[in-house]
């Protein structure tokens, strides 16, 4: 197992160079309106032996390593150029979220590489969203902060992941400038027939509307989900419902697919899959 590890790592290692690493895109859909207002770009590794390896084997590896920083900041140059691209054929309204690690907020290049990324690809900050998790704020406060400032400074949206699980602060809320959040999906997925979840995200729901953040609900799988997520009044839904997470070639389809079977405000799930 050790020397399967190492081999990944080395494999790892020569990915980016190689042109092994792609991004697929998950929309995030608008549950007023039912359209897509954004997608979040997720990392996958194509390797040419093993096929498609594992997220959950790469982002711990490449955190270990160090190496998240560099593909961290390859990630926001691709997500920039993609998004940028789909806006000149019309598609303005899209917002691209990108993960942010520890490891690269700790780095000291974050505003070079997001600054950068916006000013190379063109799109507009407004349309970059930077997702960090509760732990990553519960782990360096002062430093975190000051940086979140300057992004919110440039005009990035700054998103909190994961939310409801582990380190939930309402501090957070108020000590850092936080344009969304996104409720964890183990709340979703059996928020139909958990009432303490129902209760749980319903709160979250008013208070984030009470202090002017919007809230978005991860691992949407079914309608009844969707259905009791719209009467709570919840901003946006991510999940299987609608799509999987898509290569570029494919996510304005999906994009048309998703707005084309909206009716009368009722979805039409559509089983997009890669």
């Amino acid at each position: 197992r050790a020397l399967e590890r190492l081999d990944l790592e080395m494999d790892l290692r020569k990915a980016l160079e190689q042109g092994e690493f792609e991004l697929f895109y998950q929309p995030r859909v608008d549950v007023e309106s039912g359209r897509v207002a954004g997608m979040e770009a997720l990392l996958r590794w194509i390797h040419p032996q093993r096929g498609m390896v594992s997220p959950a084997h790469i982002i711990p590896m490449l955190e270990e390593t160090g190496m998240i920083v560099e593909i961290g900041e390859w990630i926001l140059r691709e997500a920039c150029r993609q998004c940028q691209l789909w806006h000149e054929v019309g598609y303005e309204n899209l917002r691209v979220s990108v993960n942010l690690s520890l490891e690269q907020l700790r780095d000291g290049g974050m505003i070079e590489a997001v600054a950068s990324a916006l000013s190379e690809s063109g799109l507009p900050a407004s349309a970059l969203e930077l997702e960090l998790t509760e732990s990553t704020l519960a782990e360096d406060n002062l430093q975190v902060g000051t940086l979140l400032q300057w992004l919110k400074a440039m005009g990035v949206q700054i998103s909190l992941d994961d939310f409801g699980t582990g380190y939930s602060s309402l501090s957070y809320l108020m000590h850092y400038p936080i344009d969304h959040l996104k409720i964890d999906r183990s709340f979703v997925s059996d928020i139909v027939s958990n009432r303490e979840h129902e209760a749980l995200t319903r709160a979250i729901i008013l208070m984030g509307h009470s202090i002017g953040i919007k809230v978005v609900a991860e691992g949407v799988e079914q309608r009844e989900q969707l259905e009791l997520l719209r009467e709570l009044e919840c901003d946006e839904i991510q999940g299987f419902y609608y799509s999987r997470p898509q290569p570029a070639e494919k996510f304005l389809a999906t994009v048309d697919a998703i707005e084309q079977g909206w009716s009368g405000g009722e979805a039409e799930g559509l089983p997009v899959t890669v």
